[in-house]
Order: C-alpha cells, then structure tokens, then sequence
C-alpha cells in the first residue's frame, strides 16, 4: 500500500454493480465482504476494493476520516 491509496479509496468510484457510482471508501462491509469470497476484480479498483476490505475487516476506517475532511 502506498499512502496516495487512500486517498485514492475517497475518490474513485465503483464503476459497476449494485454500488456503481459511489466511492469505494463508501462501500458497505458486507459488499467488501463478497467480493472477498468471490474473488476481487484484476484491476486498480479490485486492488482498491481489496484495501477498503482489510481496512474495514480491521475496524481502521477512522484513518479515512482526516481525508475526508479536505
């Protein structure tokens, strides 16, 4: 992980699915949760939904939350 990585979580959006159009840092667990047992996307964004996934499993989100105040 590089430290842009979360800032990228608040600024890319889903491009598909149920969620499309919300930022991954949005996401709900149980949706990260899927794509953990499914598999995640060979992509930036399944890279992206992969660290939104270990942040959320781990109870982190707070480091996000300086972020979104700018």
């Amino acid at each position: 992980m590089k430290p842009e990585d979360l800032e990228r979580l608040l600024a890319v959006e889903m491009p598909f699915g149920k969620y499309k159009g919300r930022v991954i840092a949005d996401l709900p667990g149980h949706y990260l949760n899927w794509f953990a047992r499914e598999g995640f996307p060979k992509s930036e964004v399944g890279r992206l939904l992969q660290l939104m996934h270990e942040i959320d499993h781990n109870g982190l989100s707070d480091l996000l939350t300086p972020l979104r105040r700018r």
